[in-house]
């Protein structure tokens, strides 16, 4: 184990983000959907998601929080698909089918709408882990960090999900790391 003086940043998540997974990854099933159900539920409670006339979000994926019980809502959302080292967003309502895509995940079709910044209300964004001060562990892969950087996503809302034994006190952070505005676990909504 790579002790914090001697480690970089980016081995500190790569370490951080192995434990992290597998504690996810072995969460009983029942334990897991009741944890989805709260987190949806303190999402679904929130002001500026039902305000939200387009809200960027996800599909599950090994574990993750699961957000179907939002997405079952007649509503307008925003889905990723990546394409090459960008995500790429189309417009998606309930019961539009979904295929597999890049990496296993489950994504719209490439010939669904797309959706643009200036349409989007709120972005719900899929992690390892978040810190107390609002800043994120993804996969490795940047994908959101390249999105959030540029200016016409910067101000948008973001909100990091995470399960609560993920949000941790602090995480390594590096140059390109975004600041998200809020965190929901299971346990409620924390704006940072």
């Amino acid at each position: 184990m790579l002790t914090p003086s001697s480690a970089t940043p980016q081995e500190q998540k790569a370490e951080l983000r192995r434990a992290l997974l597998k504690a996810r990854q072995a969460m009983p099933p029942q334990i897991w959907r009741q944890k989805c159900d709260r987190l949806c539920q303190h999402l679904q409670n929130w002001p500026t998601f039902q305000r939200s006339r387009l809200t960027l979000a996800y599909c599950s994926f090994r574990n993750e929080p699961d957000l179907g019980p939002l997405l079952q809502q007649q509503r307008l959302w925003g889905l990723p698909r990546s394409e090459g080292k960008t995500l790429i967003w189309h417009r998606w309502y309930a019961g539009v089918p979904l295929r597999t895509g890049a990496y296993g995940l489950t994504e719209p079709e490439p010939s669904t709408p797309l959706v643009y910044p200036d349409q989007v209300d709120l972005i719900l964004i899929p992690a390892v882990a978040c810190d107390v001060r609002g800043y994120r562990l993804g996969y490795g892969g940047g994908f959101y960090d390249r999105m959030l950087s540029q200016s016409a996503w910067a101000s948008k809302p973001t909100i990091g999900v995470v399960f609560e034994y993920a949000r941790l006190p602090k995480l390594p952070r590096e140059p390109w790391d975004r600041r998200l505005t809020g965190i929901c676990t299971e346990s409620g909504l924390y704006l940072a």
